[in-house]
């Protein structure tokens, strides 16, 4: 296979419902998980969903962020793609800690062609 990039997909539970239906606080766990990704923000679209809930994206140069939350459930799940020498972990562990996820689940997949 021909590596065009890393893709996780994660599951995080057990987070704190204030930070997860906090929007500027999403916004700032996203450029703090870019930076530790050493990733290129492109654009960044952040919404508060009513009564609860928050989803953003990040636009990056090395593909996007996208993140969906559950603040009733304490639930948050991620999408990281990241093409070239970005390092998605890194920027994963960013958001799991600023979150304060207590438990994830991460799938890691291989994206590009034979």
């Amino acid at each position: 296979m021909q590596k065009m990039g890393t893709h996780l997909v994660v599951e995080a539970w057990q987070a704190p419902q204030e930070y997860l239906n906090n929007p500027e606080l999403i916004r700032q766990a996203l450029l703090a998980a870019i930076e530790a990704g050493e990733a290129t923000l492109i654009d960044l679209c952040v919404h508060q969903f009513s009564p609860h809930g928050v989803t953003a994206t990040a636009t990056l140069a090395e593909s996007h962020i996208a993140i969906h939350t559950w603040p009733e459930y304490g639930y948050f799940a991620v999408d990281l793609f990241f093409c070239g020498e970005g390092k998605p972990k890194q920027a994963m562990k960013v958001l799991q800690t600023l979150l304060q996820a207590q438990k994830i689940e991460v799938r890691e997949f291989d994206r590009g062609f034979p």
